[in-house]
């Protein structure tokens, strides 16, 4: 195996890992509609998902530990892509937000700066924003 197929199979795993949590938000709230489904699909595509992999993850969600990406800006993504999942049904509620708060903590933000960090997504997020402005209006003092 080549230092290449090294790092694909651990970006793979890292995916895989990362999706499950978006499966894990998007079940939060104990249902599952048809607009979350669809983005959960999208993130699939995205993240190299396939289609044996998705059905594994879904019905093994909470089988599957989340991996702290060392980026900075690759754990922020993570964030937004949860709020995103969120966003989804249009309503944040406080067993999401204590879900979204366990992972950033998970990712490898200090409790202070997770919940800042949270606080400011919940103002600024509607689901329109994109990551660049995200990240922006986020690191913003």
């Amino acid at each position: 195996m080549s230092i290449i197929d090294l790092y694909e199979s651990s970006e793979h795993r890292n995916n895989l890992a990362h999706f499950a949590a978006i499966v894990n938000l998007a079940y939060a709230d104990g249902n599952f509609n048809s607009d979350e489904e669809q983005i959960v699909k999208k993130f699939a595509h995205r993240l190299g998902i396939t289609a044996d992999e998705y059905v594994q993850i879904v019905e093994n969600r909470k089988n599957y530990p989340l991996i702290p990406p060392v980026r900075s800006e690759v754990r922020l993504e993570r964030i937004y892509d949860f709020f995103k999942m969120m966003a989804a049904d249009h309503n944040l509620d406080e067993k999401q937000i204590q879900l979204i708060e366990r992972y950033a903590i998970g990712l490898g933000y200090p409790d202070a700066q997770a919940r800042t960090i949270i606080d400011k997504s919940m103002k600024l997020f509607g689901g329109k924003i994109d990551f660049d402005d995200y990240e922006l209006l986020i690191n913003k003092k």
